[in-house]
């Protein structure tokens, strides 16, 4: 076995045929999110890949009618709802104040009458006031209760309007029998998503689980041991690689396809397996300073057969897509076959974001 057999591998299982949106969701397991649009958010980004005729927005506008939940997994992001309810009840590291439960409560309370609420009607009730965020920036001290609450598992996000959250109250969860089972459950959705992964990958998800199950904390490293134990694995190049019991591992060859895939897609999620895929280092930069970006604002990386050979940064100006590329050689594959590729990907993406060509 061979990296190119395991990259291979991890694009077949990866990118499936095209299903529906609940089916691609269920299979996946769970769907990072991210609010920048650019050109449009992480989670449509991913989605367009796996499922047929999908928009911009799909997510969004059948949220209700998908059986999913937004929550914190390995990151934040939507999940069947029968893997959601597994994190709870959830118990979070930091205990409230008596002052602060008594908030919560009276909030509860308020959404419980009024069943779906905005944050800034909750905001224009109670008038919380402004807190500073952790970028130091001024919020709303209600959108921060309501984002606190719904992490505890007292509500739910019942929809989105124009991307905002509206919350609803969320049925108390029973205590979970038995905390082992559902360790070693949450564990296999992570590595169903992700595989194959090299070990350290594996640690670094499970530690990330961290955040969905709080109270099992301490209880994650003995999980990470079951798991090896229990999942297929394989030396190749003096590292361990990981991948769901009784799956084989089966590849195809390349097909002629460019593919532009979001930052947080699964296959180009883990920056540590990119790179000894792919042979160079893909940053998400939206975050870097203007001046320190090597690739762009929200660089998407560029699959071509089965390597990522580059990236592209996707505008939307006056109606019309606007794209530029980057190549890690320093330039585009010269081939007609390329150069088909691109055009038709752009076009799929075009579509999916419904707008003109520039």
């Amino acid at each position: 076995m061979t990296l190119e057999d395991l990259r291979r591998f991890a694009l077949a299982r990866s990118l499936f045929a095209p299903t529906t949106l609940k089916r691609a969701i269920d299979k996946l397991g769970f769907v990072q999110a991210d609010p920048i649009r650019a050109p449009a958010r992480a989670q449509d980004l991913t989605l367009r890949q796996r499922v047929r005729g999908y928009r911009a927005g799909d997510l969004e506008r059948r949220y209700a009618d998908l059986g999913i939940e937004e929550d914190f997994f390995v990151n934040y992001g939507f999940l069947p709802r029968p893997i959601h309810a597994l994190m709870h009840p959830r118990k979070a590291r930091l205990a409230w104040s008596p002052a602060r439960r008594r908030q919560a409560e009276a909030v509860h309370a308020f959404v419980r009458e009024h069943g779906v609420v905005h944050p800034r009607r909750v905001d224009a009730h109670f008038k919380h006031g402004r807190v500073i965020s952790g970028f130091g920036g001024a919020s709303s001290a209600s959108t921060r209760m309501l984002d606190d609450m719904h992490y505890r598992g007292l509500l739910r996000v019942a929809r989105r309007e124009a991307g905002i959250r509206l919350y609803a109250a969320r049925e108390a969860s029973p205590p979970v029998a038995d905390p082992h089972a559902v360790l070693d459950r949450l564990i296999d959705v992570i590595v169903a998503k992700y595989a194959p992964l090299p070990a350290a990958s594996l640690a670094q998800l499970v530690r990330f689980l961290g955040g969905g199950v709080p109270q099992w904390r301490s209880q994650l490293g003995r999980s990470l041991d079951r798991a090896k134990q229990r999942l297929a694995h394989a030396d190749v190049e003096g590292m361990a690689w990981y991948w769901p019991a009784g799956e084989a591992m089966t590849a195809r060859g390349p097909d002629d396809r460019v593919r532009l895939l979001a930052p947080f897609d699964p296959v180009v999620w883990d920056r540590r397996r990119f790179e000894m895929f792919w042979g160079w280092a893909y940053r998400f930069e939206a975050y870097t300073p203007a001046a320190k970006r090597r690739l762009g604002y929200y660089a998407l990386p560029l699959l071509w057969r089965d390597k990522v050979i580059g990236w592209g940064n996707l505008s939307v100006s006056d109606a019309a897509l606007v794209a530029s590329f980057g190549y890690v050689s320093g330039r585009a594959p010269r081939d007609a076959a390329f150069r088909r590729a691109l055009e038709e990907e752009l076009r799929d993406m075009r579509v999916f974001l419904g707008v003109g060509k520039a």
